[in-house]
């Protein structure tokens, strides 16, 4: 009769273990299911859109622990025997700071994808990216750029080569050569009516012998 307490009591402890073991497993599942969960999508159907260059591009928006993150994946259109480009880019954030993600989370990530569809390459917009819904919240609440393959570079803007200038050659003067003083030729004066030089009146003495008359007209003929 003695041993029944003790195999009762065993009983018992095997039981609590058992219980125990179950639970343990139980919440191990969880955290499995949890993280497989935030490593799928939040969504089954992935936005969809077209860039300014017929790029088709996916976004997609899975959990990273407190953190929501979105990969956009791009392919360009076929161009005959050249290779399709494809790229993606990452973008991390905490929008669920913002109410309104809260009350609407695909709309807030739909008016991202109106701007990326403006561009003509979906990874080269803004590093940050402030949908209307949630503008005036802080940084923290936006999705930022995280990073992109292949990698895109910004192409710098190159500086402007100087121009070569050719020595300036100084202008060789002429000799500066002044003007002869011409002479000024006397004109001749006009005679003026009235003021002429007037022949001298000769005024004549009646002659009275022959020599004075043989004066007289010589002179006259003069």
């Amino acid at each position: 009769m003695r041993a029944w307490p003790r195999v009762l009591l065993l009983v018992l402890a095997a039981g609590v273990c058992v219980s125990h073991a179950q639970t343990n497993n139980s919440v191990n599942d969880n955290k499995q299911q949890q993280q497989q969960q935030s490593q799928r999508s939040i969504w089954d159907e992935p936005i969809r859109f077209s860039t300014k260059t017929k790029d088709t591009c996916t976004m997609v928006v899975s959990g990273a622990g407190d953190y929501t993150r979105l990969r956009v994946s791009c392919k360009g259109p076929s161009q005959g025997q050249n290779p399709v480009r494809s790229y993606y880019c990452d973008f991390q954030g905490k929008p669920n700071l913002c109410r309104p993600y809260n009350l609407n989370p695909r709309h807030y990530f739909t008016q991202m994808m109106w701007d990326m569809r403006k561009l003509s390459h979906a990874c080269q917009g803004p590093k940050v990216y402030r949908p209307l819904m949630c503008k005036k919240h802080p940084e923290e609440a936006q999705m930022t750029f995280l990073a992109s393959w292949p990698k895109t570079t910004t192409p710098k803007p190159s500086k402007p080569v100087p121009e070569q200038r050719k020595p300036v050659v100084p202008a060789q003067t002429k000799p500066v050569t002044t003007p002869k003083p011409v002479k000024s030729q006397p004109q001749p004066v006009k005679p003026q009516a009235g003021k002429g030089p007037q022949p001298k009146k000769i005024t004549l003495k009646p002659a009275g012998s022959k020599t004075e008359r043989l004066l007289q007209t010589q002179v006259w003929k003069q």
